[in-house]
């Protein structure tokens, strides 16, 4: 997760809160999906940007997920995601972040 997403999130933890935000993800690499998970849930990894040190404990979520597949109007759903519906393995996303989000797939 680059520095000017890492501190747009914290800005709006600190005017906020972290109990009404919820950052849904949209990368598609496996490993970019782990670091950013980690990055807003424990802190950046890499101890470099405005999220170094600092453990937020946001719900993360990926587009993809089935969860939130019924969030999005499904003709929009169909034209913007639906390829990528078919590329991505949905059970895996939500296993992957179930483990940031306590487990709670």
């Amino acid at each position: 997760m680059d520095l000017e997403n890492q501190g747009t999130i914290k800005q709006l933890v600190d005017e906020h809160g972290a109990a009404d935000l919820v950052v849904v993800l949209g990368a598609g690499e496996l490993e970019a999906i782990k670091i950013a998970a980690e990055t807003v849930t424990s802190g950046d990894p890499a101890y470099a940007g405005p999220l170094a040190g600092v453990s937020l404990g946001l719900p993360v979520f990926h587009i993809l997920e089935a969860a939130l597949k019924d969030e999005v109007p499904s003709a929009l759903y169909e034209e913007k995601l639906g390829m990528y519906a078919m590329l991505y393995d949905s059970a895996e996303l939500s296993t992957t972040l179930g483990g940031f989000r306590g487990g709670a797939g």
